[in-house]
């Protein structure tokens, strides 16, 4: 099975270039998930640009978390406009692939260090960020299916981060997520947000993906077959 991913293409700042990257795919998924930021700044109506883009290259299911440029106040009008999307936010859902259940926990996941803006703005954030680190370890739990898969914008572990400043990496991302993977082993785990880290890492023996398309420059597909498969790099 091919799984597509991408994030942060902060239409229409990287709108072009995504389009390209679109029509360039040489495969046809089988799954599409978007991990947050796929428009910049709350701007809803990029949207339908991001979904033009697609229209004739991707006949698959579409799931996506939601990233910090999708502010709070949109996303209920998001999920209202585009119903051929499963959004998830704090939640999960079941995608059939032929004979495959996979089961997709999707979040925007949590930081270790919430920005200023969100200390000010958002009440009780930090406790926000530790419930959903619960959250996401109980979803996991729940799931009996083929593959399970986490869908998340921020980084769940600094792993991921390396290639960015390490004094930002705690207002980019979690370690709180590490011991749910360990314990729970899902198939994989996808993020973006980070846009100078690593593409692939592993936590143990589960394969994360950063998916950010400023970092790829592509559509990431992710052979199930071929891809997941732990190697020489996780002992690294």
């Amino acid at each position: 099975m091919i799984i597509a991913a991408v994030s942060d293409v902060h239409s229409p700042r990287n709108y072009t270039d995504f389009v390209r990257a679109v029509e360039s795919l040489k495969v046809k998924p089988d799954l599409l998930l978007m991990a947050g930021d796929m428009i910049d700044r709350g701007e809803i109506g990029e949207y339908e640009r991001i979904f033009n883009a697609l229209f004739g290259k991707i006949n698959c299911p579409i799931v996506a978390c939601f990233g910090n440029n999708e502010f709070e106040q949109v996303r209920d009008d998001v999920k209202k406009k585009h119903p051929e999307v499963k959004f998830l936010d704090d939640d999960a859902t079941v995608v059939s692939v032929g004979k495959i259940m996979i089961g997709i926990v999707g979040t925007t996941g949590s930081l270790d260090t919430p920005t200023p803006w969100q200390k000010q703005n958002i009440p009780n954030i930090e406790k926000i960020y530790q419930d959903r680190v619960g959250l996401v370890d109980r979803l996991l739990v729940r799931m009996k299916t083929d593959l399970r898969i986490v869908l998340m914008h921020y980084a769940p572990t600094y792993k991921s981060l390396e290639g960015e400043n390490p004094r930002f990496y705690s207002t980019m991302g979690t370690r709180m997520y590490e011991p749910v993977l360990w314990n729970r082993k899902p198939t994989l785990v996808i993020h973006g947000h980070s846009i100078r880290g690593v593409k692939k890492t592993w936590s143990d023996t589960v394969p994360i993906f950063n998916v950010a398309f400023p970092l790829n420059r592509e559509i990431v597909l992710i052979d199930t077959e071929k891809d997941l498969k732990p190697g020489i790099a996780k002992f690294v």
